[in-house]
Formats: C-alpha cells, structure tokens, sequence
C-alpha cells in the first residue's frame, strides 16, 4: 500500500553523498525503498560470501515484509530473534508476529508472546489476549456494514477523509498541474480535494480544495472543525519552492491550520519530526495527531498538545500503552466518548485495522478493539471517521486497499444501524477495609460465567484498586477472594450489568481478625453472649440475632470451618446437663442450616454439659447466680484459622 507507508514514514529522507559511499548496494536500495531490487543484491552478497551484519538481515527482512513474502520476512526475524545479541526491537518484533499471523501460524504467535511476556507491557499482553479472544469468539459473524466504493475516488490514491459541511474533503496522489511528480510514489504530490456528498451518501465532483495557501509540495490528511471553521493539515516543511531539511538532509512535516478568512499558522513544526494525521477535538481544545518520537512504543504513536486559540499550550502527551503499541498507531477520531484509529499491531486481520476505545469516567481508555470483518480485512484499513448514533444509525467513510478498487487506496462510504464493534463488559472499582477504608492491595478480581469458569482475573494494585474487560456476557459472576479477608461473590443478569458498568464497584471486605477473639485458648466468633432459658433448647429472637450474625460471617467467609460447642453450669444431674447442651448445640446447628448455611461451614456440634467449668462452681459448691452464668456458654470454634490468615 503506498499511500499509507507514505504516510507513515513520508519517503522524503535524502541520503548525502557522503553516507552512500558507505553503504552496499543492497542498502541503498533498501533506503531507496527499492524492495525487490534490495533482496536481489543481498541474496547476491551472500551468495558471493559476503558478511551480512544483523542490521542487514533486518533490512532484509524489512524488505520481505514490504512485498508481502511474509514466511521468509518471518524466518528471518525468527533467526535474528534468538541471537543472544539479537537487535531486534518491539517495533520489529510486532513486523515478526505480524508475519507470522500473516502465514495463519497464530499458536506460534502467542507463543512468541509468552516468550516475551516480562519485557512487553502489561497492557499490549492485555490487548492481544482480548483481542485475540474477541475475533476467535465472533468468527465469520460480522457486523452488517453496508460499505461502497465512493464515486469520487482515481486511479491513484485517494484517502483520509473528513467531514467538511455537507461536503467531504480527502487526500489525493492524482494529478494536478501545480503539483510534481513525487518519485517514491510514482503519483503527484499529495494535495486536498473536496467533493459533494449526494443524497445517498456518496461523493461526487471532486475538486481542489483552496482555502489552503498553494504549495508544490505535500498536502493532506485535513480535518475541519465546524466550531471554529478552521481546517487541519499536514503539509511539507519548505520555504517558497523550495523543501527545508535538517542538518541529516530530512524533510519532515508539518501541521498547519487555516482560518475561514484563509489566515494560515503551523501548529506543529519541527524538521526532524514528522506529524501526521491531525484531529482536533473541540469539547477539550486537544489537538490529536501520529508522530514517531523517541519516547514512542513502537513505530508512530498517537500524541496530543493542549491549544487555546490556535497556541500549543503543552508538550505532546503520548496516548500511553493502552493505546499505543510496538506496531504503527495513525488516523485518530473521536466520536460521542469512542476513540477510533488504525493500527498495524500483530493481532489484527491484516495490515492497518480501525479499532475502538472508549473513554472512562477517569478520562482513561478502555481496551482498543478490532472492528472486526464488518469493516477490516487483510489489506488496510485506516483514516476511518462516523457521524450519527445508535438511534438513527452511523454512517462515514474509510480508506482501503482492499481488492476491487479504483487505486492504490480508496475511499469508502459505510453506513451500519448497531452499536459499532465487538460489544465488552468493563468493571472498575476498589476493594477497601471498611475501619479506615483504606485499599486492600493483592486481592483476586474474578468474572466468571454461570458455570464458575474464570474468564478473567485482575489483583488489586496497591491501592485496592482495579480495572477489567471482557467480551461482552449477559450473566456474569463477580468474585472477590483474599486470604484473611472476607470475600465478595455476587451474580448479575443483563440489566445489572450494563447497570454496573457505569459506576466504581466499591466492596469493603473486613479482616478476618475483625470477627476472631480468643477464648479459652481458641479462635472463636466474636459474638454478644447469649443463653437459653433454663432447662429449655429454643432459639429465642435474642438468640436468632446473635446467629443471624454468624450468618453473615459465614457469608463473608465461606471457607470458614466452626465447632460449635455448647456449656451448662453444674446445676442439675450431670447427665441431664450432657444432654440438655446437646439439644442446644443441635437446635443452633438446625438453625444456620436453615437459613442456608453450609453443612461444609459446619464440621461438629457438641454439648459438652458441665465437663469444662470455667471457675470453682462444680458439684455441691455454692456459687452465686452471676457466677454460675459464667459457665453457660456457646462458643464458635473456627478449626482451620491458620489456614484463613
């Protein structure tokens, strides 16, 4: 595809002299973009015994990639790869798995993940789990896009589109008299065209779009804001008709903007940088743009700047690893809360994939994901922008290389009724000791389904907080567990679900020494006291109470394992007494049986009469009535404390 890999690189870097002479001639076709003929005059080097360098090897590779002979692209990664020395960096490493999906050979792709899972993000680990996930569930069920080939579109490369009144303005590589002919491309210098947009959606009687200031040079990628009726673009660094270079002979671009009165300012200009794609975002007054500086995960990344009126107001903010990947990240557009925008990251369909990200409450973004077949396919698919709701239904249009074309990219019109990509469940919230509410850090977050199948686990970070996706369930089980603490276990139907997602989960969950006390030298329930009346075994609504917490406990802590153990003071036969606290320990048992406690949760219950006296109150001594109290008791034995703690 040439127009995108002009766009993501902008082919306009001019070697000196002085650096060819260093270079083989393998490598200068390489560096002249020349693919074919660089893999014929490395394989020639070799065959004549020449030493290749890794760095070659990569070019090699490279090469591969750039004509679409992905197995041996992938060989040669994979060789490169397993050198102790190995230079192969993320950005590569995303061209290997790429090639690897590439020739279907997915499983040695998620292998390679794991072989890397302590040196790539969390969040690309993430990313690709979901993702990978998300397109092995939807399979061949696409959404229903009704996509066509927009009237406007040559035999040359027409793309990135925008919105511009009831009219669409786009990039094209067609000729134009003011324009030469850019050599890499073989098409004339990109310029900005406008077209009418019918009645059915398509667009027609493309023309020059001239509120921009002339150049000979590059112009594209447009985005018009219809608040302020100012008009985004990337254009050539030059002065008159003549390119500008940095002191290594680069040509980079620039973002400029235009005013309705045709006034025109740079925005963002820097010779050895180039900005591509650039959004606008009225509600925040945030310029989005793709950039490939050195503090990027990969190839370009998407960045914003804060402006006021037209002045950049920030230093550009990388979108951060959610977003951005070891792979290339172009087109940014922002539409009701959604973030869309292309990526070439190895577990798409193809080349460039148009993905979504929602934005949180926090103002954080939710996992990217692929649209799917409805939209994507294995060539690319970039520059995508919608318009509408879930209402009255969506419409826009994209760029393609797709089979079937007019050019080397097309434009496309789309219209869809649903909710746009793979619906998901996002859950974010915080697990907190109710005491001080402070976070509780280390706990599991699961999600599971009816079954009890973990589809996702998620530990709280230090401070008790936590954030999960996945795809969409219309029952799920939230399970919260850490050990010494008690636990969350709840189900949800559709309603509920949708319900929670739009609000912090927040789940206090005490320690397990918050309802432990030691009596008798043994862990017990920390409970009121309470006794039965004399001579009888029934549970009085006093008593319910007290059990009704034990319940609850219970509830909190479903691992727990009680003894009960019943006391009578020493009045009355001692065997009347055995059998009296027998009855009492079975009447307690029954009770939290029946109000669905566990017979797990329950391992013994004893009436132990008047065998353990507490204080000198045995047989035949007279004791006053506070004292013999003090030996009617109920105890609840938790026998595998240790293991709770």
């Amino acid at each position: 595809m040439k127009t995108k890999n002009f766009l993501l690189f902008f082919l306009m870097t001019i070697m000196v002299s002085h650096a060819q002479k260093k270079m083989s001639k393998a490598d200068q076709y390489f560096y002249m973009y020349a693919y074919e003929d660089a893999i014929a005059e490395y394989q020639k080097d070799m065959s004549e015994g020449k030493l290749i360098s890794n760095h070659q090897f990569l070019n090699l590779a490279d090469a591969y990639f750039k004509i679409g002979d992905y197995k041996n692209a992938s060989r040669i990664y994979i060789d490169i790869n397993k050198k102790e020395d190995s230079i192969i960096n993320n950005h590569r490493f995303n061209k290997m798995l790429q090639s690897l999906a590439k020739t279907s050979e997915n499983e040695r792709v998620r292998a390679f993940l794991r072989t890397k899972s302590t040196s790539l993000s969390s969040e690309l680990l993430d990313n690709a789990e979901f993702n990978f996930e998300l397109l092995d569930k939807t399979g061949d069920k696409v959404q229903e896009f009704k996509i066509f080939n927009v009237e406007a579109n040559s035999p040359q490369g027409d793309f990135s589109p925008s919105f511009f009144q009831d009219k669409l303005l786009f990039s094209s590589g067609r000729p134009a008299k003011s324009k030469m002919v850019y050599g890499p491309s073989g098409e004339s210098y990109y310029d900005i065209y406008v077209a009418k947009i019918n009645q059915k959606g398509d667009a027609i009687n493309p023309n020059v779009f001239s509120r921009m200031p002339p150049t000979k040079f590059h112009k594209s990628t447009p985005f018009y804001d219809s608040t302020t009726d100012k008009v985004f673009y990337i254009l050539s660094n030059a002065e008159g008709d003549k390119l500008s270079f940095d002191d290594k002979g680069k040509n980079a671009m620039a973002i400029g903007m235009v005013f309705d009165n045709g006034f025109f300012a740079f925005l963002l200009r820097d010779l050895s940088t180039s900005f591509y794609y650039p959004f606008f975002d009225n509600a925040t007054n945030r310029l989005y743009f793709a950039a490939n500086f050195d503090d990027g995960y990969g190839g370009t990344d998407l960045y914003y700047v804060s402006t006021n009126n037209g002045q950049i107001m920030s230093e550009p903010v990388n979108l951060g690893p959610r977003i951005n990947s070891p792979g290339n990240e172009i087109a940014p557009f922002i539409h009701k809360n959604s973030l869309y925008f292309s990526s070439d990251i190895f577990y798409g369909l193809g080349g460039m994939d148009v993905y979504k990200a929602n934005k949180r409450r926090d103002q954080t973004y939710s996992i990217p994901i692929n649209l799917g077949g409805g939209i994507n396919t294995e060539k690319d698919e970039f520059g995508f922008i919608i318009r509408g709701d879930e209402n009255m239904g969506f419409s826009g249009y994209f760029s393609s290389n797709r089979a079937g074309g007019k050019g080397n990219d097309d434009i496309y019109g789309f219209t869809i009724k649903e909710y746009l990509g793979p619906k998901t469940f996002s859950l974010k919230g915080q697990v907190v000791e109710p005491k001080y509410q402070q976070g509780i850090e280390r706990a599991a977050v699961r999600l599971k389904d009816n079954s009890g199948n973990i589809l996702k686990e998620f530990i709280t970070t230090s401070n008790g907080k936590f954030q999960v996706e996945i795809p969409w369930k219309d029952n799920l089980i939230v399970e919260i567990v850490k050990n010494g603490n008690s636990s969350f276990y709840k189900s949800y139907n559709k309603s509920e679900l949708e319900a929670l997602q739009k609000k912090d989960l927040v789940v206090e969950m005490i320690s397990i020494d918050d309802i432990i006390v030691k009596k008798e030298d043994k862990p017990v329930l920390r409970l009121n006291d309470f006794f039965f009346a004399r001579g009888t075994e029934v549970v009085t609504a006093d008593i319910a109470l007290e059990l009704d917490k034990v319940l609850k406990m219970l509830k909190d802590f479903p691992r727990l394992q009680l003894q009960i153990a019943t006391h009578t003071d020493s009045r009355g036969s001692s065997r009347s007494n055995k059998a009296l606290s027998q009855k009492r320990a079975n009447a307690i048992q029954n009770y939290l049986l029946q109000k669905g406690a566990s017979s797990s949760n329950i391992i013994s219950s004893t009436g132990y009469g008047e065998e353990q006296i507490m204080n000198s109150c045995t047989n035949g001594v007279y004791c006053l009535d506070f004292l013999h109290k003090q030996n009617l008791r109920t105890l609840f034995i938790v026998s595998n404390f240790d293991e709770l703690k």
